[in-house]
């Protein structure tokens, strides 16, 4: 009984040793890496503000932008589209995240469109569909690839 408590506790010992393969112990006793199995990916792009490739608004996603300000109050008679970017999102938040809620995590093809109007730039996102989004402040992690 007293070896295979002895053998228990060497099994232990060793497991527990601080170097594992591919690694040799440094004069401090801590080990230095020499080869690791595991590698670091780049990180993805990130920013607040998705990147996408220049594409034409379509006149529906304009109308629905226009109605949107509109129901806000904003007058839209100097309405200026600044920019027009085919996005694909990382999540269906669509870069947007919204505290406390959960979002599907799969790629999401859609579309970035800023406006002007009123003296105020309107960060909107389209999804597969005509309903705009607008978003008041891109999360932290609104990353996305180019289509």
């Amino acid at each position: 009984m007293r070896r295979l408590g002895c053998l228990a506790a060497l099994v232990l010992l060793s497991a527990c040793s601080m170097t594992g393969p591919g690694q040799t112990a440094a004069p401090g006793g801590t080990p230095s890496p020499g080869g690791s199995r595991f590698s670091t990916a780049p990180p993805l792009p990130s920013a607040g503000t998705p990147s996408g490739t220049p594409v034409p608004l379509p006149q529906a996603r304009l109308e629905a932008i226009r109605s949107d300000l509109t129901g806000r109050g904003v007058a839209i008679a100097d309405l200026v589209v600044t920019s027009t970017e085919a996005v694909t999102f990382n999540d269906s938040s669509l870069g947007c995240p919204k505290p406390g809620v959960q979002y599907t995590q799969a790629l999401v093809p859609g579309m970035r469109v800023v406006v002007q109007a009123g003296g105020r730039d309107y960060d909107y996102r389209f999804g597969r569909g005509d309903t705009p989004t607008l978003c008041e402040q891109p999360g932290p992690g609104a990353t996305s690839t180019t289509r």
